[in-house]
């Protein structure tokens, strides 16, 4: 269900790497067709809707301390998510292409250094990555928070607590433009997952940041939805 709020890494999980056409038939029905339309799809698969608002900035304060690192060991390997999974956004399909450079990457083991009100924790959040990208000559931004939750339920709980929750979910100011003209946010819960997608543009970059900003925050939605399978498979 998706709900459109306006305002050397490992290669990220790729929905068109998953067998089956539903995930990519997901994808082409979220970017391309007419805004109701594709709104519709995602009331289908979990109904709720929420029209576009302006970003709303979080309250400036210290940045959320990301999980410490066992000294000189690997992290063992384990299904949860984390931010070493992803790495630059290189998207294709057909004539359409977007690349963004992954410029940050934070995992929190735990949704409480991002959780400003309480909201995540009401639902049972385990834990947070958060995502910084550029693109256009850094004229674009791009904050993507992926929370997991113990199940779908807990997250479409979440999703309902954080719609209309301005400055709910803390995420890092210092990889945005501080002056824009774009800025808007995407919220969508796939699975038990819930995906905050903040996009911010100067003017050079405004006309291309609202197809960019949909293409980015589907194609990330739309990978949890083999997540979990392909992961035990």
């Amino acid at each position: 269900m998706l709900h459109n709020r306006g305002m050397a890494h490992p290669r990220q999980p790729d929905v068109r790497e998953y067998p089956g056409v539903v995930t990519a038939l997901v994808l082409i029905l979220v970017v391309l067709l007419p805004g109701g339309l594709a709104y519709s799809l995602y009331r289908y698969l979990d109904p709720a809707s929420a029209p576009a608002l302006t970003v709303s900035w979080p309250a400036a304060g210290p940045e959320p301390e990301e999980e410490p690192g066992p000294s000189g060991q690997a992290r063992p390997p384990d299904r949860r998510i984390h931010a070493d999974q992803y790495g630059d956004w290189n998207f294709r399909m057909g004539d359409v292409a977007f690349q963004a450079r992954k410029v940050g990457g934070w995992t929190y083991a735990s949704c409480a250094p991002v959780d400003r009100r309480g909201l995540l924790a009401a639902s049972g959040c385990e834990r947070v990555v958060q995502l910084a990208y550029r693109a256009y000559g850094g004229h674009l931004t791009a904050i993507q928070m992926i929370m997991a939750f113990p199940g779908e339920k807990a997250a479409q709980a979440a999703l309902k607590r954080l719609t209309g929750a301005s400055g709910a979910v803390k995420w890092r100011r210092d990889t945005m433009l501080d002056t824009y003209a774009y800025g808007k946010q995407r919220l969508t819960r796939t699975r038990s997952y819930v995906l905050l997608t903040v996009v911010t543009a100067d003017k050079t970059a405004r006309a291309r940041a609202a197809r960019f900003h949909r293409y980015l925050h589907a194609d990330h939605a739309a990978s949890f939805l083999f997540r979990d399978s392909a992961a035990s498979g």
